[in-house]
């Protein structure tokens, strides 16, 4: 069992996550901005234990205290309808609080929800340089390219963080429980479509937590 600090756990991914995490036996702690919007479905899913408390992933300070003394650190934000900027600053928040905590205790590794914009279409250029776009998706790609090119600026031995990027197409669906790796590169099927269901996406995720296998990289999955 492993100790999960989950911020976002009321967003569509973060209670896929929450709900894999419980399903696997792990201990969580939700961290949420208003513990009433916790939906009730996450805590009586396996038999892992859920702890929920009040924090801002937006605030250094607030990360530290209620990450301290975690193995994980999994940030699902998402700004919704607010300034996607709001991603850069919670990447920044989360390393500069794990950072904080000092070398007294094992650092929690960091694991972030990226976005699929910055990764190479078949063709070679990046999802966002595809036509059609919309102007607010396409500011939220960039936003979440801001973020992981910040995490690429952390050294690993400082802090071990991980950026999983989904792919193209994410939306709920079947668990399936499986999916295909790549890393920046778009993972798509053989009619070029790339797709996986926020369920599947959750299980890649807390794979990841399980097994630390792209420490410092980003990489991404799709059925």
């Amino acid at each position: 069992m492993m100790k999960i600090a989950l911020f976002g756990a009321t967003g569509a991914v973060g209670t896929r996550v929450l709900r894999e995490a419980l399903r696997r036996g792990h201990e969580v702690t939700a961290v949420v901005r208003d513990p009433a919007r916790l939906p009730d479905s996450g805590s009586g899913t396996g038999a892992g234990a859920l702890v929920v408390v009040r924090g801002d992933v937006l605030d250094p300070a607030s990360v530290a205290a209620t990450v301290a003394g975690h193995d994980v650190v999994v940030s699902a934000f998402g700004p919704g309808r607010g300034d996607p900027a709001a991603l850069v600053t919670a990447a920044k928040a989360l390393i500069g609080g794990v950072r904080s905590l000092g070398a007294d205790a094992p650092a929690p590794r960091v694991v972030v929800v990226g976005g699929a914009g910055s990764l190479r279409t078949p063709g070679g250029a990046a999802v966002w340089d595809e036509a059609g776009v919309p102007a607010p998706v396409l500011a939220l790609m960039h936003a979440h390219g801001d973020a992981l090119d910040f995490l690429r600026t952390v050294p690993v031995e400082q802090v071990r963080w991980t950026c999983l990027s989904p792919a193209a197409r994410i939306e709920p669906g079947e668990r399936t429980g499986t999916y295909r790796l790549g890393l920046d590169d778009l993972v798509v099927d053989e009619e070029g479509r790339s797709r996986i269901s926020t369920e599947d996406f959750a299980v890649a995720l807390v794979d990841e937590v399980e097994r630390d296998a792209h420490a410092g990289r980003r990489f991404t999955v799709a059925h």
